[in-house]
């Protein structure tokens, strides 16, 4: 185990809740440092345990969300384990929670109960539609979000259904800026001594990264389409195929990478054409320079495709399979990729800590532990008997 010298060490964290939007919260904080108590339902634990591929009996996703988490098994709806909840936020800093709005005040464990305990609390609750309106009591998934938020209606070809990213996305963004809020309501206590609410809804988050989208609406009406690998209004930004059969990614937008471009295929007759100089001018002739790189990149293999590019000093990439990330020279560089064993036996790779702090660097101390794993630990710190010990973990029915 490494020694926790994160920028959060000393941060206290009581993490409610399943699966990604919350969690993935907690495993941030957690990688830089925070103390992150990780509540799990008595025998089941946390659906993500069982989620994709496994090692044994544990999901691989599960060892790596989870990682310098402690597990504690209580069943929240027994009054003792609320009471250890409500006994837990006297010495914790932040509660991350993701379950449906209103859950927590059923189960006397909401805001305004905890926070009259610790009025330095920080709550970060991450949910579907946020904690408010005429839809905070529905359930929220990131699919959904991301259907609602407007970023799915983008995704795909126009004459194609919209489709999905391979990840959920929705998730992810509302687990970011979850711990964005987090950073900024600890800075709040520390000048005030006064905590407060975090509320992440995952439309929002989705909604937060549309860039343009809803300014151009309000301007005139434009309601941006699927355009599939082009990049509308941005031009050259496209996906073109090569000799070999493979994908290139061009982001020729500059005006002097554009002129470089041109330069580079040949055509130095487009360089020059003062139709070309600014974006506004090459993006109403996008699929005049779409056609033309086009007929350029089919004529070259990736590779060659690259080298041409690189010498020219154009960004342009292929489109990289995990397999191909794995072997990244540039990621390998910059240690993106931790590798790690299970007691299995297997090999466990996942994504290292990101931000890089040249100080106070995140780590991977542990992997996801055991459900239950902190039972003793936990608990024996509040002095609680054996019989409530195992009533509330729910080792005693």
């Amino acid at each position: 185990m490494e020694e926790n010298t994160g920028p959060l060490k000393g941060v206290k964290i009581l993490e409610l809740g399943s699966l990604i939007a919350g969690p993935y919260a907690g495993a941030v904080l957690a990688q830089f440092g925070a103390e992150v108590i990780k509540i799990e339902p008595p025998k089941i634990g946390d659906p993500l345990r069982k989620w994709r591929k496994m090692d044994g009996d544990t999901s691989l996703w599960w060892y790596s969300q989870s990682r310098n988490k402690k597990s504690l098994t209580l069943n929240l709806k027994d009054a003792d384990a609320q009471q250890v909840v409500r006994d837990l936020v006297r010495d914790t800093d932040v509660v991350v929670e993701n379950f449906r709005p209103g859950t927590l005040e059923k189960w006397q464990i909401g805001w305004n109960q905890l926070s009259e305990i610790n009025p330095k609390l920080v709550m970060l609750r991450v949910s579907g539609y946020g904690q408010t309106g005429p839809s905070a009591s529905k359930p929220g998934f990131a699919a959904i979000a991301e259907a609602i938020g407007g970023l799915r209606y983008l995704i795909g070809y126009p004459d194609r259904a919209p489709v999905r990213t391979g990840v959920s996305i929705g998730d992810t963004l509302a687990s970011l800026y979850g711990v964005i809020g987090v950073l900024m309501a600890l800075r709040h206590v520390s000048n005030t001594g006064k905590g407060q609410v975090v509320d992440v809804s995952l439309v929002e988050s989705v909604l937060a990264v549309t860039e343009s989208l809803v300014p151009e609406f309000g301007a005139d009406g434009t309601i941006r389409e699927r355009t599939g690998a082009k990049l509308p209004g941005i031009a050259p930004s496209n996906t073109y195929s090569t000799k070999d059969g493979k994908y290139l990614v061009l982001a020729a937008n500059g005006d002097s990478i554009f002129q470089r471009l041109m330069e580079a295929i040949g055509r130095s007759d487009l360089a020059n054409d003062s139709r070309f100089e600014r974006n506004d001018g090459r993006a109403k002739a996008s699929d005049e320079l779409d056609e033309i790189l086009g007929k350029w990149s089919e004529s070259v293999t990736l590779k060659e495709a690259l080298l041409i590019l690189e010498a020219a000093n154009v960004p342009g990439s292929g489109i990289n399979s995990v397999a191909e990330v794995m072997k990244d020279p540039q990621l390998k560089a910059r240690g993106a990729i931790e590798e790690h064993k299970l007691i299995s036996g297997l090999e466990l790779f996942m994504p290292a800590p990101i931000p890089k702090l040249s100080v106070t660097p995140g780590a991977t101390r542990w992997l996801g532990p055991k459900l239950g794993q902190h039972n003793e630990e936990i608990l024996n710190s509040l002095g609680l008997s054996l019989e409530t010990k195992l009533k509330v973990t729910g080792e005693k029915e």
